[in-house]
């Protein structure tokens, strides 16, 4: 993950979600832009999102985790990128039998202040097999 996500992660909002577990994960690595930033790509998204996009054509990815829309556009049909978002993730991870349920971890980010638009948490319900 870029540097940027990374003080997102950590600035966090008032509740300070998920930090520690962020903290506590030795999977993930936090890596610097090697470029400097796109002002253009900056100008369309936010920093975190735009440093995903840049990061991923670095290393040469293509597939990038990012949950808001128009940044999923971008890296899409500018970048060619795959973007991906979390209502995903966590289907897959039920497919793959490391979460019981998608509803709950929905929930959970709902209370949390996490936003996703219904009809997304109800597709993903619907591949995961919960309606």
């Amino acid at each position: 993950m870029p540097e940027a996500v990374q003080k997102e992660i950590e600035q966090g909002g008032v509740k300070l979600v998920g930090l520690e577990d962020f903290r506590q994960a030795d999977w993930i690595r936090v890596m610097p832009l090697k470029e400097n930033r796109d002002a253009l790509l900056e100008s369309l998204l936010d920093v975190g999102e735009a440093a995903v996009i840049s990061l991923a054509r670095e290393q040469g990815a293509t597939l990038v985790l990012i949950d808001e829309r128009k940044a999923r556009k971008v890296a899409r049909d500018i970048y060619g990128l795959q973007p991906i978002g979390s209502a995903r993730i966590l289907v897959e991870a039920k497919k793959k039998h490391l979460l019981p349920d998608v509803a709950s971890q929905f929930q959970k980010l709902r209370q949390e202040g996490y936003w996703i638009h219904s009809s997304i948490v109800e597709t993903a319900l619907r591949e995961a097999g919960e309606i």
